[in-house]
């Protein structure tokens, strides 16, 4: 459990960085999704799978992040900012995990296959229900905002530690240690 490099491992960064990506694509499938009925069913079929990727690969992100301890903050941040840190790590390991299952859930309530290529579907959740649907798409829809609006945090707060207070904490996830 111990880190005294200063950085996340190997895993951590590959996993940040890996759902990162994964990530703003879901978010930009989804807007594109809602807004384009042209583009809406060939979005769907890559939107489903995506989320089912990200539900998994939180799984394995956060099993790593329990068995490694990330690099300390540094000690003259003020604590505002490092309960703000912790808590938004926190949460977006809950968004990833959530946001997934309530869409999972909600096709299920829907009565829909989660269809994850031609001849694989999950299995229902869910029984179908749909006033169980109706709340669960307007669940999935609030934590979409939710989430986007945690990420552009998320992203300011790691521009804000790269550009103005240099400390270190965007370099301990956008590289490894460095070689002597």
């Amino acid at each position: 459990m111990k880190n005294g490099t200063g950085h996340f491992n190997l895993t951590a960064r590959v996993l940040h960085w890996l759902m990162a990506v994964l990530i703003l694509t879901m978010l930009f499938v989804g807007v594109t999704m809602v807004a384009s009925l042209h583009w809406r069913p060939g979005l769907i079929d890559l939107h489903r799978p995506l989320g089912i990727a990200i539900l998994l690969l939180a799984v394995v992100r956060l099993v790593n992040r329990l068995r490694h301890r990330p690099p300390p903050l540094p000690a003259d941040l003020p604590g505002w900012q490092v309960a703000a840190a912790h808590a938004s790590h926190w949460l977006l390991y809950g968004l990833m995990l959530a946001m997934p299952l309530v869409g999972w859930a909600m096709l299920s309530a829907g009565g829909y296959p989660v269809q994850m290529w031609k001849g694989f579907a999950l299995p229902h959740i869910l029984p179908h229900s749909p006033a169980l649907y109706a709340a669960l798409r307007s669940a999935h829809s609030l934590l979409a905002y939710v989430l986007f609006a945690t990420v552009v945090l998320h992203l300011c707060a790691a521009l804000f530690h790269a550009w103005v207070r240099r400390d270190g904490v965007f370099s301990a996830m956008a590289r490894g240690p460095d070689r002597v």
